[in-house]
């Protein structure tokens, strides 16, 4: 059974205190519904027992408390709710739970770990305008519970779908003989990028929870097409403009990986190797530059050279790159002149690329040469340059 996430709602005895049983799994996390009223200018506890170690210490705000990987927020019919995730077993115990002056909880938490459980948090791509699918899985013995689907928000986690109140855009088929259900959302936007918590609503007649898998939904714009060529062996620089984005991050990755393996500078405005590849993240022209300092056949595909707008959107430029090997176009030459001597430099380029002439720093970077910076470039028929 595959479990990340558990919610829970149960009733309380007015005036008085009531302790509470829950269970969750290690990997996943818990969402539970107090009952208790928010009480927005009241302060917030919560503290694990038995060593009183304080999570959350009399914190006031109108809706969204968070500590680490514990949360307590007001939902959307006033109730106070604790939200706790990547449960792992040191978790396991008593907790306190208050609203200064208004009431308390007791909370006693025991965390599983299931053989064939693990975490299933799942990360999915679609392009604007497109259609997002994500399958969720539940247990055997929840086969015929309704199935629920919750968003979380910048602060809030809201119900974006269940059996008895659906959603525009939103559909949902269930394989029983699977045990799992499948989530469509039709024409996505940017707005719907984020993460998804879904699942099965299971209600008792003093508690309700439901099981919950995550599912991050990246929403991506492909603005362009763009086509290089490279000899193996050799050396490339290319160049990704994203001027509307200039200070975003940026990266580049293979698709063929299915684009894993996201290089980026980690940095910007400064060259920074990542792997076999040198980038620049130039914030003022709203450029990445991506500088190949050995081509190889097996860097040959379809790259994504894209712009991270928000966390969950990108924006990228389609990059196909072709690396051939070619015996008649030399990789590197030596030439060798006297100080303040004349220098010949003949460079065999095939016709149809542009020319192209830098010089290397002691990274290995290659940039453009302005003619500036040398006594005489001229350019020959046979595309030979004189230095």
């Amino acid at each position: 059974m595959k479990i990340l996430l558990i919610f829970f709602t149960f009733s309380l005895i007015s005036g008085a205190v009531r302790c509470v049983r829950v269970t969750g799994y290690s990997g996943g996390s818990l969402l539970v519904d107090s009952g208790k009223l928010w009480f927005s200018n009241s302060a917030k506890y919560m503290a694990k027992l038995p060593e009183w170690r304080t999570i959350i210490n009399y914190r006031t705000h109108d809706k969204w408390i968070n500590e680490g990987r514990f949360t307590l927020f007001k939902n959307n019919k006033g109730n106070l709710m604790i939200y706790i995730r990547e449960l792992n077993q040191h978790d396991t115990g008593g907790y306190r739970i208050s609203v200064l002056d208004n009431w308390r909880i007791y909370m006693t938490l025991n965390v599983d770990v299931e053989e064939d459980s693990h975490n299933v948090s799942k990360r999915v791509m679609v392009n604007i305008g497109g259609t997002a699918t994500f399958s969720c899985e539940y247990s055997q013995n929840h086969i015929n519970d309704p199935k629920i689907i919750f968003k979380e928000g910048e602060d809030s986690i809201e119900t974006i779908y269940n059996t008895w109140n659906k959603t525009e855009r939103f559909s949902v088929s269930d394989d029983k003989h699977k045990n799992l259900f499948n989530v469509r959302i039709t024409a996505v936007t940017p707005d719907d990028g984020g993460v998804y918590l879904c699942g099965v609503w299971i209600y008792s007649h003093s508690y309700s929870y439901s099981i919950i898998n995550t599912v991050h939904l990246h929403i991506i714009t492909k603005v362009g097409v763009s086509r290089a060529t490279g000899h193996s062996g050799g050396r490339m620089m290319i160049k990704c403009e994203h001027p509307q984005y200039k200070t975003k991050p940026k990266y580049i990755c293979k698709e063929s990986d299915g684009c894993s393996e996201r290089k980026n500078p980690g940095v910007q405005d400064e060259w920074m190797e990542n792997g076999d590849v040198s980038l620049y993240d130039d914030t003022r022209a709203g450029v990445l530059m991506v500088f190949f300092r050995e081509l190889k056949a097996a860097d040959a595909g379809t790259y994504r050279c894209g712009v991270n707008v928000s966390h969950y959107t990108e924006s990228f430029t389609e990059l196909q790159l072709d690396v051939r090997d070619d015996a008649k176009f030399p990789k590197t030459k030596t030439e060798s002149a006297h100080l303040g001597e004349e220098v010949n430099i003949t460079c065999q380029i095939p016709q149809e690329h542009k020319v192209h002439f830098c010089k290397e720093d002691d990274d290995h970077i290659c940039q453009n040469i302005s003619t500036s910076a040398v006594t005489e470039m001229s350019l020959s028929s046979e595309r030979e340059f004189l230095q």
